[in-house]
C-alpha cells in the first residue's frame, strides 16, 4: 500500500509523543519483532527453520547495524510516560531511482490495543517519512489482516500490489 504525503506532517493526538528508541529498548524490540515476523511466516505454512532463516536474512539486510543502520528510524509512541507501541520506518526503492519511506513494522502493545494508538503510530510514521524528504509512505500488509487494511485505507493508503498463493498438495 502507498500514500502520498501531505505538505505538512500530521499532529499526534493530545497526550501522545513519538521518540527514538534507545539501545536497550532496541534489543527488546528487535527480538520481539523478529519473532513476530518469523511466526507470521510459520502461520502461513512455512517450516519453522525456513521462517527463522527468512527473519534472520531480513534482519541482516535491513538492520545490519541496528539503530545505526543508515536510513532507519525505530521509534516508540508514548502516552503518560508509558510506551504503548513502536514503528520502524526506513527507505525503500520502489523502482530504479524512485524511493519512498516504508513502514517495516508497526505494533501496538497488546494491552493497549483498541485505543487509537495504531492510528497514532501511523501518523507518527508520516512525520518520520517527512524527515526523509520523500513524498510518500508505503507498507506491506497481509491480505488476512482486515483490521489493519481498514485502518490504512481510512488513512488514505491505496493498494499497489496484491500477491496471491495457493498451497499445492
Amino acid at each position: 500500500m502507498l500514500k502520498s504525503l501531505a505538505q505538512d506532517p500530521p499532529a499526534l493526538p493530545p497526550g501522545l509523543v513519538g521518540r527514538p528508541v534507545d539501545e536497550s529498548e532496541y534489543e527488546v524490540w528487535q527480538a520481539h519483532a523478529l519473532d513476530g515476523f518469523r511466526q507470521s511466516w510459520v502461520d502461513r505454512g512455512l517450516p519453522v527453520a525456513q521462517a527463522q532463516a527468512k527473519a534472520e536474512a531480513g534482519r541482516l539486510q535491513y538492520l545490519s547495524d541496528g539503530l545505526s543502520t543508515p536510513g532507519t528510524w525505530i521509534e516508540a509512541l508514548v502516552h503518560d510516560g508509558e510506551v504503548v507501541g513502536h514503528v520502524w520506518v526506513g527507505g525503500r526503492e520502489l523502482s530504479p531511482g524512485v524511493s519512498v519511506a516504508f513502514v517495516y513494522d508497526v505494533e501496538v502493545a497488546e494491552e493497549h490495543r483498541g485505543k487509537g494508538y495504531g492510528r497514532a503510530l501511523m501518523l507518527h510514521a508520516e512525520t518520520i517519512a517527512h524527515r526523509t524528504g520523500t513524498g510518500a509512505l508505503g507498507l506491506h500488509v497481509f491480505a488476512g489482516n482486515t483490521p489493519a487494511i481498514g485502518l490504512y485505507e481510512s488513512l488514505g493508503y491505496a493498494t499497489t500490489h496484491r500477491n496471491l498463493f495457493k498451497t499445492l498438495l
